[in-house]
């Protein structure tokens, strides 16, 4: 069995008000799902993604009001890219970052393509990437933004993993999630090993991890920016339905199956602690509203429907730009 790419990466928030307006008017992304955490349904849980949520192309936050510092080190998700289509795309975020006084670095070379780190207001770490094809190419941009559609954020890119021992997460991507390693770039900090791309999938950014190891730094304290999970595409129920097994029978703890609505997933952690998640392409964010109105109101999975009046009285007011 193997994943198909990127599902989704989700990350933490302590003002989940600015997360929206950053989200959703800076970066022109579409709120395609406004809820709950559900294991926590006093916080909303945001999904921000492309013109109709395709599995791929959503960034999702928690709200954690309370949300301390983030102190980066290994055992982390370090990097979300997500793509562009072109160098023109990339050259019109530049000029858009310095508008909105969105901190940025240099344009880079990262697996062959030009890429542009950026930060959020909460340090949440970024990075665009031109994807000109060449493998897994979906997400239909946004035109309810004021980004012009061919400058638009199609999809998630690369996703970059730091730890400490290289080699045991590298198992897992390959033997496990049946990742290939396709090849390296220079390191992020001078004197340390060269970052390693695994590719799943039809391949391209939508399939990459980047894997870089780091013995200089300390465990890796989360707080509001930093990613809680990273998940990984099972396009089937019935692919779906053999993962526990398999993960259990290669030695893993897991959480079983979780019904979460819009896709089923198998939570589990790889040896250096990161959180992975599997999870199935349907049903979708269109199963509990049309795909007009995704996101502007209130939407709970129906073991909270009963509770709605309650959580809805536990939320803080969140307007919608859309």
């Amino acid at each position: 069995m193997k994943v198909a790419g990127i599902h989704h990466v989700s990350a933490l928030s302590a003002d989940i008000v600015r997360n929206h307006d950053f989200f959703t008017r800076i970066l022109g992304m579409r709120l395609v799902k406004k809820s709950v955490n559900q294991d926590n349904p006093s916080s909303y849980h945001l999904f921000y993604a492309d013109a109709v949520g395709t599995p791929g192309t959503d960034m999702t936050y928690f709200d954690i009001p309370m949300a301390g510092r983030t102190h980066p080190g290994v055992s982390s998700i370090s990097n979300t890219g997500f793509r562009i289509k072109s160098e023109e795309a990339l050259a019109y975020w530049i000029e858009r970052f310095k508008e909105h006084g969105v901190p940025f670095g240099e344009v880079k070379k990262r697996a062959g393509r030009k890429t542009l780190t950026f930060q959020d207001f909460e340090g949440s770490r970024l990075m665009l990437v031109v994807d000109t094809g060449g493998g897994i190419d979906y997400g239909i941009p946004w035109t309810g933004a004021d980004v012009p559609e061919e400058f638009a954020i199609v999809g998630l890119g690369p996703v970059r993993l730091t730890v400490r021992s290289g080699d045991k997460t590298a198992r897992v991507l390959t033997d496990i999630l049946g990742f290939k390693q396709i090849g390296s770039y220079a390191p992020e900090m001078e004197g340390m090993p060269e970052i390693i791309v695994y590719s799943a999938g039809e391949g391209g950014p939508a399939g990459e991890i980047h894997l870089e190891v780091r013995s200089d730094l300390p465990r890796e304290r989360p707080g509001r920016g930093s990613v809680h999970h990273v998940a990984f595409r099972i396009k089937t129920y019935e692919e779906y339905e053999k993962w526990d097994v398999f993960l259990k029978g290669n030695g893993f703890t897991t959480s079983g199956e979780v019904d979460r609505h819009y896709f089923k997933a198998i939570y589990f952690r790889e040896p250096n602690g990161i959180l992975f998640e599997l999870s199935t392409d349907a049903p979708g964010f269109a199963v509990d509203e049309s795909l007009d109105s995704i996101g502007q109101t209130l939407a709970l999975p129906p073991f909270l429907e009963p509770r709605r009046e309650e959580i809805e009285a536990s939320l803080r007011p969140l307007s919608i730009n859309q």
